[in-house]
């Protein structure tokens, strides 16, 4: 449906249009790519700010800049533009731009703030991209406030329009999974010579893609060997560590590893049931539970990996205890937490701890507790969090009792809640002692009811024992 608002005393309307399709998904490779500004004059090179690709490139900060140089074009304040990727049988991407102070031909477009930000993973099992978290905030056309929406398109007088968060998602699933992410924030384009600048000139800020394209890889049957006491089975009850490795030079240290003081002011909605992502910020995850993984116990991925910058926090993602927390060969720096309803959430190879990661400590749901890194047998690799689900109606398996944690990650970004039964439940091949948790509900045929009086006593509960594997 089109909508226009005409507003009084100005030629500025608005026309609300539904994102143009996202192109298909060709032969592509993993990539991401970000630009603060870019101009495009006809016949002339383009000028740009922050424009950086992986792995070229992986961050640029930089202060105001203007063109031409008395600023009538465009000026900004601080910008910022950062993109990671990791390629591999689980691919994941994802590209940051921001800026502020924006003003566009003298004030005729101006914003405090303009963020784009996507991500893209893809795996075996599943692909799929996101642009949330792109916003232009303050936004005005030609004096006029605009509400900024998906898809909107601002017309400007007779000479130009201005496109707001024009965006696009694509994935494909199966033998090639792939997905891409791509969100232009603003876009002027001229359609007539306006202050200096030819028609057919076009004006962008803040421009991010990422494309995850996962690759085959030969499958091998994997090696189980007894896990390690302090990696994986049931976590350690003590506070003895391995041997640590070096300290990173600076900071505090404790026995459980390096701290980095005042963690940033960090304020998250929680879900309905107090559950919060463990990562704040921009991030990017695919669904590679159960994928072979030669070096860790089982030889075969017991939860997912989240690729963020290093330092980005790490949140407590329910109330709880924190224990376990030290060292490991193939965690690195990693600590457990156990909520108040005995269910345990295991982080690995982070960068540092926050001042709260003490052992027995009390922490509160969206508490900062750590910092995303690359240690342990993350070494040399994107920084990230590994992050596993062990709920406490598995915990009879040991360390085999673990969920996938993809369709929880997912819920908690949007502030949502579903059951730990939902999870994608791995049970070894021959452990007939495992108790799994009952259904959540049994289907009763026709017949069953038919025959069943609620006014019997135990009649219901007989139908449902007779239907219970």
């Amino acid at each position: 449906m089109i909508r226009l608002a005409v507003l009084a005393g100005s030629a500025l309307f608005l026309s609300t249009t539904v994102s143009s399709a996202a192109p298909p998904l060709g032969h592509v490779s993993t990539a991401a790519d970000a630009v603060v500004v870019r101009i495009t004059i006809p016949d002339q090179t383009p000028v740009g700010l922050g424009q950086i690709s992986w792995p070229d490139n992986s961050s640029a900060e930089l202060q105001s800049f203007s063109y031409p140089d008395d600023g009538s074009v465009v000026t900004v304040g601080v910008s910022h533009a950062t993109v990671s990727a990791q390629s591999g049988e689980t691919a994941t991407a994802q590209a940051h731009a921001d800026t502020v102070a924006l003003s566009l031909f003298g004030g005729d477009v101006v914003a405090s703030q303009v963020t784009a930000q996507a991500s893209a993973g893809a795996s075996r099992r599943s692909a799929g991209g996101d642009v949330a978290g792109s916003t232009v905030a303050g936004l005005r056309a030609l004096g006029q406030d605009v509400v900024p929406s998906p898809g909107l398109s601002v017309p400007l007088a007779d000479w130009g329009t201005l496109d707001v968060l024009s965006q696009s998602v694509a994935s494909r699933r199966g033998r090639s999974s792939a997905a891409r992410g791509t969100i232009v924030a603003l876009r002027v384009r001229l359609t007539a010579a306006h202050d200096g600048l030819a028609a057919g000139s076009e004006i962008v800020v803040g421009s991010v893609e990422a494309t995850a394209a996962a690759t085959r890889t030969p499958s091998t049957t994997p090696t189980k060997t007894p896990p390690p006491h302090g990696i994986a089975g049931s976590p350690p009850t003590g506070t003895a560590l391995s041997p640590t490795p070096p300290e990173p030079s600076g900071g505090v240290t404790i026995p459980g590893g390096p701290v980095r003081t005042g963690p940033p002011n960090v304020h998250v909605e929680l879900s309905d049931q107090g559950y919060v992502f463990p990562v704040y910020g921009t991030v990017s995850f695919g669904d590679s539970f159960g994928t072979p993984r030669s070096d860790v116990p089982g030889g075969w991925h017991h939860g997912e990996d989240i690729f963020a910058p290093k330092g980005t926090p790490i949140l407590a993602v329910a109330d709880g205890t924190l224990y376990s927390i030290g060292w490991n060969d193939i965690g690195g720096y990693r600590l457990w937490l156990r909520d108040h309803s005995g269910n345990q959430f295991y982080y690995a190879h982070l960068s540092a701890y926050s001042p709260l990661a003490v052992e027995g400590s009390a922490v509160k749901a969206g508490d900062v507790i750590g910092f995303v890194g690359s240690t342990g047998d993350a070494d040399g690799g994107l920084p990230h969090l590994h992050f596993e689900i062990h709920p406490v109606g598995l915990l009879g398996l040991g360390y085999d009792g673990v969920v996938a944690p993809y369709p929880f990650l997912v819920a908690w970004q949007h502030k949502q809640d579903i059951f730990f039964a939902s999870g994608r439940v791995y049970v070894p091949k021959g452990h007939t002692a495992a108790t799994l948790p009952p259904p959540g509900a049994v289907l009763l045929e026709a017949d069953d009811i038919a025959s069943t009086s609620g006014l019997v006593p135990g009649a219901l509960e007989k139908a449902l024992t007779q239907k219970r594997p």
